[in-house]
């Protein structure tokens, strides 16, 4: 960027409150177009001259080649640019370009440099713990490499660093791609589908087909008594004389009612209370009340 355009940069952003160029009480004699084309507008009026007293800080325009999201991204950066291995990271050379890295920061901006001189600090510590002698504990393991938090921490970043770049390549709405949008009148009559009366009998028939698939079978438990229907032969064979064994039974009644009135009738006989004859083989049964003794 040129000096000119710097100094267009830096009139650009002057608050309002910045005093007019014009001078009070005496027109404005500025063209309006000189060779075409003015420098910028200031309040809406064409420069074309640079003021003579114009002041440029000398921060006003910084260029940063490299960004770093903190200590730990510094640190990869400067292992994976060189080729070291992450596993055996030789300090000294880390730490010194480390550190020649945090003088820069230092002096444009402090509150960012602290939180870079506290790796720095734990950089330092462990090239501290590198050069003094390697002691055995008590129990007699090797005592752990002093890299080995910081070779952990780096890892885990990386892994992390990698996944965010992977999930940033994926399509987003709003940078990669527009969500269509189609207008649509609500004044518009709404169509509905047309339904043929074959159709919906087809459809009303497959739904009662699927009714009788889940259709449940309850069993209930009958009370059936052995003592009632004994009675109720009794009563029968009083009003007759002869009463034919098949005529004792009602079908219609189901096989439980059947079997029980069948049992029923075997008690009768079995307490002598009623007599079962037939007058020859194949010859109809016939029931009646046994003969009271005189």
């Amino acid at each position: 960027m040129s000096t000119q355009e710097a100094q267009l940069a830096h009139l650009a952003q002057l608050p309002s409150s910045a005093p007019d160029l014009a001078v009070e009480g005496q027109p404005d004699t500025t063209p309006s177009v000189v060779d075409g084309v003015a420098f910028a507008r200031l309040y809406g009026e064409p420069l074309f001259n640079l003021p003579n007293d114009l002041y440029i800080p000398p921060d006003a325009l910084e260029i940063f080649l490299e960004a770093f999201e903190g200590p730990l991204d510094l640190l990869l950066y400067l292992i994976r640019k060189q080729n070291f291995n992450i596993l055996d990271i030789p300090m000294a050379q880390v730490t010194l370009q480390y550190l020649e890295y945090v003088d820069q920061i230092r002096k444009t901006n402090l509150e960012l440099a602290a939180e870079y001189l506290l790796m720095a600090a734990m950089l330092i510590e462990i090239k501290s713990r590198m050069l003094l002698p390697v002691k055995k504990a008590d129990s007699g393991e090797e005592v752990e490499d002093p890299r080995a938090e910081l070779v952990r921490r780096l890892l885990e970043y990386e892994q992390i660093k990698l996944a965010a770049q992977q999930i940033d390549t994926l399509p987003q709405l709003g940078r990669d791609y527009v969500r269509a949008q189609i207008y649509i009148e609500q004044s518009l009559v709404p169509r509905w589908p047309e339904v043929n009366v074959i159709e919906l009998q087809e459809v009303w028939a497959d739904i009662i087909k699927r009714a009788k698939l889940t259709a449940h079978h309850h069993i209930t438990r009958e009370e059936l008594s052995v003592r009632e229907h004994m009675t109720g032969i009794l009563r029968r064979l009083q009003s007759t004389k002869f009463v034919e064994f098949a005529d004792l039974f009602d079908p219609s009644r189901g096989v439980p009612v059947v079997v029980v009135n069948f049992i029923a009738l075997l008690e009768l006989a079995k307490e002598t209370l009623i007599e079962i004859t037939q007058a020859e083989a194949f010859a109809p049964i016939y029931v009646r009340l046994a003969y009271a003794p005189s």
